[in-house]
């Protein structure tokens, strides 16, 4: 091939290449499709947001249906409708995009089936998570704002999608599990809960006057904490230890709310008995000097001593 061809060659690519360039049938085509995909992607955008909160308003007239609910189920079955929503309005989005960019989009549906054949196998987790999540929901095993443990971990559900349940623990981990891994679930919220309050009393002090005192505050203390589901119990005396008298009340609150109240009653029994000049014991430690021995002791420190010579 001589010079002459190759640099005939070069000049018409790059004649071609200019005219590409300056085509304007092709800058306006692109130029539409950019449009179209923006405008695609807001209308998504704004369809999610009129999407949940068209949910959201469902559940908040739920008074006005004869189909009642409650709270928990509510919370939760309006988690799962808005994460079926985002999936829907995705995917149809995605199909529109690639309808714009002259994809054909039947053939990809098609070729997808013939893939998820091949990846059926595999996908078989997938639909264990997604069933296993419409029984959790269904058979109410629980719901969102329930205080759950899966397995080692601990926490207030989250979330309940369709393919994993997310719950977060006390001190702030979220912790994420595929619906199908979901074994074993303790549940703290369907029922009432129960506190147990330990109160310790001196020995020296009368502990029927003590009783008395406390059974007292404990029939007053629901007109005060709306937690309390009855009067707080006051079972008696739980154990004699080495330097007290230990008496138990036990408490039946809401769901949940235990351990403040327990806190509480502690609070309430500790100011009720300094009122009635109650001691409530607590370690002491008490130091003697030999010179101080000597001084309280004065004649058996001298005996000691002639013996000792």
């Amino acid at each position: 091939m001589s010079a002459n061809d190759t640099k005939a060659k070069i000049d018409d690519t790059i004649d071609k290449t200019a005219e590409k360039l300056i085509d304007n049938e092709m800058w306006m085509s692109l130029g539409t499709g950019v449009l179209k995909i923006v405008a695609i992607m807001v209308i998504t955008y704004i369809a999610l947001r009129l999407g949940r909160s068209a949910i959201r308003n469902v559940f908040k007239v739920r008074s006005r249906s004869p189909l009642k609910f409650t709270e928990r189920r509510e919370a939760t079955l309006s988690k799962l409708l808005e994460n079926v929503l985002t999936y829907v309005i995705y995917f149809i989005s995605l199909m529109t995009i690639l309808s714009t960019l002259d994809i054909d989009v039947k053939g990809l549906i098609a070729g997808a089936g013939i893939v998820g054949l091949a990846v059926g196998f595999g996908a078989q987790n997938l639909v264990r998570d997604i069933i296993t999540g419409f029984f959790i929901i269904f058979e109410d095993q629980f719901s969102v704002g329930d205080y759950v443990r899966i397995g080692s971990a601990e926490g207030t559900v989250e979330e309940i999608g369709l393919r994993t349940t997310k719950i977060k623990s006390w001190t702030g981990e979220l912790h994420i599990f595929p619906n199908g891994n979901i074994t074993e679930v303790t549940n703290f919220s369907i029922h009432n809960s129960i506190a147990v309050v330990d109160v310790s009393i001196a020995y020296e002090e009368n502990i029927e006057e003590a009783e008395k005192v406390m059974q007292e505050l404990l029939l007053s203390l629901p007109q005060k904490y709306e937690d309390l589901v009855n009067p707080p119990e006051l079972l008696g005396v739980q154990t004699l230890g080495a330097s007290d008298v230990v008496i138990r009340i036990v408490a039946e609150t809401v769901p949940m709310r235990h351990w403040y109240m327990a806190r509480m009653i502690r609070k309430e029994v500790k100011l009720c008995l300094d009122s009635h000049g109650i001691e409530i014991p607590f370690p002491r430690m008490v130091m003697y000097s030999r010179k101080d021995e000597e001084e309280l002791h004065p004649r058996e420190e001298k005996q000691r001593r002639l013996e000792s010579e």
